[in-house]
């Protein structure tokens, strides 16, 4: 495995993060692919055997009991201070905002239900989730500030937001004195491009680490036609991402295929091995054993120059899906119900 520090920030980080989205009480949830405590347990394990000392979750997985398994597991297989925690909160939810809590109230209860699921007194990084339009950006920042002024995180991270919102954001912590964004979870791999239009600009003049989800587009990167899994078969998020430019990136897909036959190596690995030339620490879900052996793999494997222009010049522009269609404020009022144990959180 294959170290290096998380942007600004003095985490020293593997470069492959664990993404934990696969573990929880299945059903439980928003997703019905998950694995049971066990078998989460087994592939953390590994993980850490392999060297991963990266690990993410959320509180808005399957009710909390992501949290719940990777906290358990990491207190039984690893030194507090050897592994990296990171975990993300979610936007105001219409009944918070209708009671008159603030954001940085928000913020205060849920990093403490964080912590409680994960059995830990702070994270390494708390990740703000997706852009909160209906709550101040200084609230968010001041809220931000205050719990690692408590010591119940050390760094700050965002997930799904444009590059204008990040640099709007440290901007405002620069001038303010608060912590700045250290990290940026989007969107990106070889059949989804769209963050190098800006965000990879930004982040590579200011070392923001990316440490970019759906790594392997939900599996779409590591299989052969005809090959499936549940995830694949049941995972209608990354449907609903990817099934409008399949043709379209099917042909990036064989290339990847093919590549992999000739180097003798996985699929995982070609389609990890590119992305780790382009960011920080790719988030790789992992529900089997040989996921994560994969997704290790592919840390040592280099590509020539050639063989990333061929697996890059087939792409073809795709418009936002998932998350960052919705990140706008209109389709911030749209429903969306997460779970965190103690309640439904519905956002509008």
């Amino acid at each position: 495995m294959q170290y290096t520090k998380l942007g600004n920030s003095d985490l020293t980080v593997s470069r492959i993060c664990m993404g934990c989205m696969g573990f929880g009480e299945a059903g439980n949830g928003q997703h019905s692919w998950t694995i049971d405590e066990e078998h989460s347990r087994e592939i953390i394990k590994e993980g850490l055997k392999l060297g991963v000392n990266f690990f993410d979750t959320a509180v808005g997985y399957q009710s909390g009991t992501s949290e719940q398994y990777v906290g358990r597991a990491l207190r039984d297989f690893a030194k507090r201070e050897d592994v990296v925690v990171a975990t993300k909160f979610l936007p105001r939810t219409q009944e918070e905002i209708r009671q008159g809590i603030t954001g940085q109230e928000h913020i205060e209860r849920l990093i403490d239900t964080s912590l409680k699921n994960l059995g830990l007194d702070y994270v390494d990084l708390y990740i703000y989730h997706m852009w909160d339009y209906e709550t101040p950006l200084y609230d968010i920042m001041e809220g931000l500030n205050r719990i690692v002024k408590e010591g119940k995180a050390r760094y700050i991270g965002i997930s799904n937001c444009f590059a204008y919102q990040l640099a709007k954001a440290n901007a405002l912590a620069e001038k303010e004195g608060f912590p700045k964004f250290v990290s940026i979870q989007g969107h990106y791999n070889l059949i989804f491009r769209e963050e190098e239009r800006e965000m990879a600009k930004l982040c590579a003049e200011d070392n923001i680490a990316m440490t970019p989800y759906s790594a392997l587009a939900g599996g779409r990167l590591s299989k052969r036609p005809g090959e499936t899994s549940k995830r694949l078969e049941e995972d209608s998020y990354a449907k609903f991402k990817y099934d409008a430019t399949a043709q379209q990136d099917q042909v990036i897909i064989d290339r990847v295929a093919d590549l992999a036959d000739k180097r003798g190596v996985s699929m995982t690995e070609i389609s990890l091995a590119w992305l780790l030339t382009r960011v920080t620490a790719p988030v790789v879900g992992a529900t089997k054993l040989h996921h994560i052996q994969g997704a290790a793999k592919a840390v040592d494997l280099v590509l020539t120059e050639e063989e990333k222009n061929y697996l890059e010049e087939a792409y073809v522009p795709h418009k936002l899906v998932g998350v960052m269609a919705q990140n706008t404020p209109a389709a911030a009022k749209q429903e969306h119900v997460w779970s965190t144990g103690s309640q439904k959180i519905v956002t509008k």
